[in-house]
């Protein structure tokens, strides 16, 4: 009787260990987690050039005096 208990428990623990293993690799192609990877450019950009047309040379910048 001792006998058919540690059997059945060691084979239900087999079975077990077995199925934990082989559902893994079942799993392991199903994720379908979509994932939007559109990006927004929402930057604006200047277009107008102003022109000098006076001629004269743009000053130089001012640096601060330390």
């Amino acid at each position: 009787m001792k006998n058919l208990f540690k059997f059945g428990f060691l084979a239900l623990a087999l079975s077990l260990t077995v199925v934990a293993c082989s559902s893994e690799k079942a799993a392991e192609g199903t994720d379908t987690t979509a994932v939007d990877t559109t990006v927004v450019d929402t930057t604006v950009v200047d277009t107008t050039v102003a022109v000098d047309t006076t001629g004269a040379a743009a000053p130089a910048a001012a640096t601060p005096a330390n």
